[in-house]
């Protein structure tokens, strides 16, 4: 065979393998049988190993190839990837419905339209196709930036590598819509199909979806992993989390993941009025939509599709834990706008949790990675909607308290959000006799640092040295806005500290290049590399290090007040509590948390294990320049132009102060959409208040909301 023919075979092949896998996988409807199938795929293996110039990134052959990462990179989403604000009851959601029709100035008896659609107990992540094919996906992360993961993607087979490659719909110029094509027949609407959805393919496109583990796989893994000696995953979604977060795709392939895609990002090329439209119009370029996404009017409409899916919910063979209303319209959507971090046309409307009763055995006490000290309850095993559940939360002291959860204890427990178990209340008519209230231990149960309670919570006060939080601390020390050390990601640090190379972080500084040669996956220039990143960290600015020593309640902007204010570390170590509560923005909490961290010789004995290995610890530049030199700002509301972090930086770059909180020593509050509590206590202050327009003028920057950027004449 010479190289056209085997070209215009393997086109072939691939059109009829994208057909199989879109029916079988999107459609659940297979026209063939698996080993016709694989007969299919083999024989297009065949062609490519024959002719490896004809082999093209969106061929299904290449679904896995990659050699295993060493770290996942960072993708930032253009759009946002919103959460969502919940209602629990039929009265929050009804609100949620009036608090529209208010907003959008209509009346009480008109019905809003809603997308409804079914809320997936899975990881969220974004697909990016360019003319059609699949070059880019990542996970919401914190809904800005998110992990590159677009090799693991690749591996679910639900997800097309090409768009349209099905050929079995077409699309109705006038409102896209699928049509299914019985039985993909080669006839003259199917080439009338292909015609059309050749001009459909968008140039670019973003889509959101929930990638999810469906419950027969879930339980097959478990049996495996506990056949080879492994802890079972608690559920599907810390499953299909952990199987998407795999460094080698070669183990994500092996676990059957599934996607449901519910919306867009940013797309270029298409065009469209209502939600609906846009789940029609991914549907209708091959990617899977959940069948039960529908249409309904007003909260009547929302209360019957809860309860429609909370019926149906045991039996669709993946977990839900609620469903989505979205504001069907576009345009009503743009106009009701988005607070910080949620959109106020959408809702989740979550399902009650699954309960049952059992018995409290003992109450331990864990230790988290950021030193969070959390009573768990120890149960005598009880199954909660199909989950084993041998161990529940009982989150801290105070709800140990408000519950009077003691050991002995007959107890109800649900599955919160139907994934995180935790107690739901006591039956106190079957309580022993000799019960004790439970109290939390003064001493770490890890490390046996003191404890102390900031807030609500308890906290090891061990913090550079627990080992229970030794691998997040870690990695928070080398991150970007830290010490940035770049090349030590969670990946590594997790490999020195089990092999015992790394027990503190000061020991970051003693890496040998021969201890890591020995490591698997470490080369001369990988080892070199790292070497050459962590000897540039020697040299950070004062309020880098002491964010990156991860004090509680420490953050960067707080990091920077210390920095300011106390000019060295030896002065902040030294502090006394009226010195650091003199000091603007820091309050009684914080001031003890710093207190306390410098209190622990662990702490201080990691700091001078820093010095010794040549980190710098340098005094801040106290003088300050610029045309917002001793002026302090503070921002409240949703900027259109900024985000709230470049504004700060801009302020701060002009040598003024960016505050947290309200005081009398502010200069200026400004003001964007949906402002808080703060703003409302600026003008009882009769604090000077200004909007985001007045702000742009101030720094001289005209600044677009698309992020266009120029400078004021």
């Amino acid at each position: 065979m010479d190289k056209k023919a085997a070209e215009i075979e393997i086109k072939k092949l691939r059109s009829e393998i994208n057909l199989h896998n879109y029916r079988y996988y999107a459609l659940d409807s297979p026209a063939v049988t698996d080993a016709e199938y694989d007969r299919l795929m083999r024989r297009l293996e065949v062609l490519e190993e024959k002719f490896p110039g004809l082999v093209t990134l969106d061929s299904p052959t290449q679904r896995v190839g990659a050699a295993p990462l060493e770290e996942f990179g960072t993708v930032k989403h253009t759009i946002p990837m919103l959460s969502l604000n919940n209602a629990l009851t039929m009265e929050e959601a009804v609100e949620f419905d009036e608090r529209v029709k208010r907003n959008l100035k209509m009346p009480p008896d008109e019905d809003i339209e809603y997308a409804a659609e079914p809320k997936m107990d899975g990881l969220a992540v974004e697909l990016v196709y360019e003319d059609g094919i699949f070059i880019k996906g990542s996970t919401r992360g914190d809904g800005v930036i998110g992990e590159d993961v677009t090799q693991n993607l690749r591996t679910i087979r639900s997800i097309p590598l090409t768009l349209g490659a099905h050929e079995t719909c077409f699309i109705n110029p006038n409102s896209p819509s699928l049509y299914p094509l019985p039985g993909g027949e080669r006839n003259k609407e199917n080439k009338k199909a292909r015609t059309a959805a050749k001009g459909f393919i968008p140039k670019y496109l973003e889509v959101r979806g929930e990638v999810f583990l469906p419950l027969k796989s879930f339980k097959k893994l478990n049996k495996e992993r506990e056949a080879a000696g492994e802890p079972p995953f608690a559920n599907p979604r810390n499953a299909a989390a952990g199987s998407l977060r795999q460094l080698d795709a070669h183990i994500t392939v092996k676990r059957p993941l599934d996607i449901f895609c519910y919306g867009i990002g940013s797309v270029e090329g298409a065009a469209f009025k209502t939600h609906f439209e846009t789940l029609e119009y991914i549907k209708a370029l091959g990617l899977k939509v959940n069948p039960f996404a529908r249409l309904v009017k007003g909260s009547d409409g929302i209360s019957k599709y809860h309860n429609e899916m909370e019926q149906r919910r045991e039996g669709l063979g993946y977990e839900l834990d609620g469903v989505v209303m979205k504001v069907n319209s576009l345009e009503l959507q743009t106009r009701l706008g988005i607070l910080t971090r949620s959109p106020r046309w959408a809702l989740a409307y979550k399902f009650a949790p699954k309960q049952e009763a059992t018995i409290v055995k003992n109450i331990i006490v864990g230790v988290g990675r950021t030193g969070a000290l959390t009573p768990v309850a120890v149960l005598e095993p009880i199954e909660v909607g199909g989950v084993t559940i041998e161990r529940a939360t009982l989150h801290n002291q105070d709800e140990v308290d408000r519950k009077d959860v003691r050991a002995g204890d007959s107890v109800v427990v649900q599955r919160a959000g139907d994934v995180i178990p935790e107690v739901a209340y006591v039956i106190k008519e079957k309580r022993p006799h000799g019960t004790r209230p439970f109290k939390m231990p003064s001493a770490c149960p890890v490390c046996g640092s003191a404890v102390e309670k900031i807030g609500a919570i308890h906290f090891c006060t061990g913090g550079l040295s627990c080992p229970a939080q030794i691998k997040e601390t870690i990695a928070h020390f080398a991150s970007k806005r830290a010490m940035d050390i770049d090349g030590l990601g969670g990946s590594h640090v997790e490999q020195f500290v089990d092999m015992g190379l790394i027990k503190d972080v000061a020991d970051i500084y003693y890496l040998k290049k021969a201890d890591l040669l020995k490591l698997e996956r470490w080369a001369e220039k990988s080892a070199d590399n790292l070497l050459a990143a962590i000897e540039k960290s020697k040299q950070p600015s004062l309020d880098r290090l002491i964010f990156a020593l991860g004090i509680h309640g420490v953050g960067e902007h707080m990091a920077k007040v210390l920095a300011n204010e106390f000019g060295s570390i030896d002065a902040i170590i030294g502090a006394k509590e009226d010195e650091l509560l003199a000091t603007h923005e820091i309050g009684p909490e914080t001031a003890q948390s710093v207190i306390d961290f410098f209190k622990e010789k662990h702490n201080l004995a990691v700091i001078e294990k820093l010095k010794k290995a040549g980190v710098e610890f340098k005094k801040a530049e106290m003088t300050k320049k610029g045309k917002f030199a001793g002026l302090t700002f503070l921002f409240t509301g949703s900027l259109n132009a900024f985000s709230r972090d470049e504004a700060k930086d801009l302020v701060e770059a002009a040598g003024g102060v960016a505050a947290e909180s309200v005081s009398k020593k502010l200069d200026y509050v400004v003001v964007g959409q949906e402002p808080g509590s703060k703003y409302e206590k600026a003008k009882k202050l009769g604090l000077k208040i200004i909007d985001e327009e007045e702000f742009k003028k101030m720094t001289g920057v005209l600044r677009t909301a698309k992020g266009k950027e120029d400078t004021l004449p």
